[in-house]
């Protein structure tokens, strides 16, 4: 057998090097490159392997771990799962800043290589610097906490060992049911450690992602439950885009008359001035869709994982006889809600269940314009909204108005925690698939900036806005220097409000006066944070790093900005003062988020009744 002598890291990225997966007969490169941060935990390891023989791979330098994990994962999310970027670092801190990405690149079914430095496997030097010792369990370090967060977690203590954990690594990172975050912890003795490599291992591997169709039985019994029921409405989730299942989904919708609401991942699944596009579902959605989900008899889910903003804490499905039908490529989420489950792809699933209804003659018992009344009904609440003015100051959805309206509608629009994805959510006008990138299903303050940027990288072609408030710019910003470093523009768009006002308005609508949630400076009469807003200007700072930044404090301040930032060529910011609580609010929908039973505050009392009443009332799916 013919072999090499590598290290192990050398032989890892030659590994990676050579992996591809082919979708629909089209075949590419799977792996990117490597973002990375070096400390002493990889530096002499990863870092001399990237130095000197990377092969094709790119090596993008990290600012913040948390922050150039979210960049790949936004780099894959845009990319239909279909290429990543793989992240290294160091032991210690360096690894367990990834673990909070690691987390939201798991829960919204997104591929991330994670490859964090470990302690010394021969145990010389020991403790080493960062070292988490742990006296009853020598074996624990930093990297154990990824376990939880990880689909797949291994330890390289031999050279060797790579090979079988490479391997799997690959099955679960291009498996779309499986996928998340994957997570080889390699110690940093063994990442310099040589061994004799077959040359076969490093032979081009091509990783078939097959479409998966629903088995015959699952689908028979899926089309006779739909054909039991008149007021179906289909729930559009990230499965549709991930397997560019638009077409089929509108097919679907137009030959049986069947409205389409949208998850915050699903959304620009159509359109949204498609005739059955009825908008946002849940607690972020819309009237018409919220109202339609009310009276469905059957809930056609495609591609969703029923979080409770979905399904607004379970609220939202009232009728008594409501049941589910769930295509989703992943058994665990096809079985959700008691539902007729179709573990399949979302192409196929819905071609199959379309020939099944379509044979039987089958048609939705909407009247005569009701679809069409309530989604007329809705967008005049947009226009409204759009338009709204506020003697304060400029109103958050205003300003949404003005950029939606503004830029041009190819481009891509990043969000992820705040005000924002709800305003988003349901007031955004999605022109085309794949121009609403929304993290929502960790909500992760921080990956705005880091995933605008990460979206820049999988569609340089496209103007790329990160939508974030002032609270989380100043949690996560780092991979705007990285933006402007690797030459990718983007555009922030930064909301200042004040503070964390999403959480302040819950508060609020729970029975609190307002506590700890505003950018206040600390009163002298009071003790608390109760003084005036503190003055950031975010303008300044954007410049300080290397970017261009405007202000923006009127409509038409904020469209002239907007225009002149498309004509910049770098990373460009611009601030815009909003007046906080001028966002939207729910449209006859509930959020479950738990309140006292015992507390000081009447208002508190009386809001944990509320929510008794509410919970009691609904029914267990």
């Amino acid at each position: 057998m013919s072999t090499i002598r590598l290290t192990m890291a050398q032989a890892l990225l030659r590994f990676l090097d050579h992996q591809y997966v082919s979708v629909d007969g089209q075949e590419q490169k799977f792996v990117q490159g490597v973002m990375g941060i070096f400390g002493h935990g990889n530096v002499t390891g990863m870092g001399e392997a990237l130095e000197r023989s990377p092969g094709a791979l790119t090596y993008i330098q990290g600012k913040n771990e948390q922050g150039m994990v979210h960049a790949a994962t936004a780099f894959a999310k845009q990319k239909n799962r279909h290429q990543i970027y793989a992240c290294t670092t160091s032991i210690g801190p360096g690894a367990l800043n990834m673990v909070t990405a690691a987390a939201t690149a798991t829960v919204n079914r997104i591929p991330v290589l994670l490859l964090p430095g470990d302690n010394f496997a021969s145990r010389q030097p020991d403790p080493v610097l960062q070292q988490l010792e742990v006296p009853g369990d020598y074996t624990i370090s930093a990297t154990d906490p990824f376990k939880p967060v990880s689909r797949y977690w291994d330890r390289i203590v031999r050279p060797e060992q790579l090979m079988t954990a490479a391997v799997s690594a690959m099955r679960v990172l291009t498996d779309p049911a499986e996928t998340g975050a994957v997570t080889l912890a390699l110690p940093q003795d063994v990442q310099a450690e040589a061994y004799d490599y077959p040359l076969s291992f490093f032979d081009k591997k091509i990783h078939y992602i097959d479409r998966r169709p629903a088995a015959p039985d699952a689908m028979s019994r899926a089309a006779e439950l739909v054909r039991g029921k008149s007021r179906p409405l289909l729930i559009a989730g990230g499965g549709v885009l991930y397997a560019s299942a638009g077409t089929e989904l509108a097919a679907f919708a137009e030959a049986f008359g069947i409205p389409v609401a949208e998850t915050q991942a699903g959304k620009s699944s159509l359109p949204w001035n498609h005739p059955l596009q009825v908008g946002a579902i849940g607690v972020t959605g819309s009237l018409a869709a919220n109202r339609l989900a009310r009276e469905a008899d059957v809930i056609i889910g495609v591609g969703t994982r029923y979080s409770d903003f979905t399904t607004a804490s379970k609220s939202a499905f009232t009728h008594p006889d409501v049941q589910f039908v769930n295509l989703n490529i992943s058994g665990f989420d096809s079985s959700k809600l008691s539902g007729a489950a179709l573990t399949a792809d979302a192409r196929l699933g819905l071609q199959a269940l379309h020939e099944a209804l379509a044979a039987s003659g089958y048609r939705s018992g909407y009247g005569p314009g009701e679809i069409d009344e309530l989604k007329r009904e809705w967008d005049t609440e947009v226009d409204r909204l759009y338009a709204a003015r506020h003697e304060a100051g400029l109103a958050q959805t205003r300003a949404l108005g003005v950029i939606n309206e503004t830029i041009d509608p190819s481009s891509v629009i990043v969000c992820a925690a705040g005000s924002l994805p709800g305003d988003l959510h349901r007031l955004w006008r999605s022109a085309a698939p794949k121009t609403y990138h929304m993290e929502y299903g960790f909500s992760c303050m921080g990956y705005e900036v880091a995933g605008a940027f990460g979206a820049a990288l999988a569609e340089p072609q496209r103007e790329v806005y990160a939508l974030v408030g002032d609270g989380s710019y100043l949690m996560m910003h780092a991979e705007l220097v990285t933006s402007l470093q690797e030459g990718r523009k983007i555009t922030v768009l930064l909301f200042d409000n004040h503070g964390f006002q999403c959480i302040h308005n819950l508060q609020r609508s729970q029975g609190s006066d307002g506590f700890g949630n505003e950018f206040r400076y600390r009163s002298g009469d009071t003790g608390r944070l109760t003084g005036s807003y503190m003055p950031i200007d975010f303008a300044a700072h954007a410049r300080s790093l290397g970017a261009k930044a405007y202000k923006a404090g009127t409509a038409e301040e904020l469209r002239e900005a907007l225009l002149q930032a498309k004509r910049e060529t770098v990373t460009t910011l611009i601030e815009i003062p909003v007046v906080p609580g001028t966002n939207t609010d729910g449209y006859e929908s509930w959020w479950n988020v738990g309140v006292p039973e015992v507390s000081a505050s009447g208002k508190v009392v009386e809001a944990h009744r509320q929510m008794k009443a509410r919970t009691q009332a609904i029914k267990l799916i």
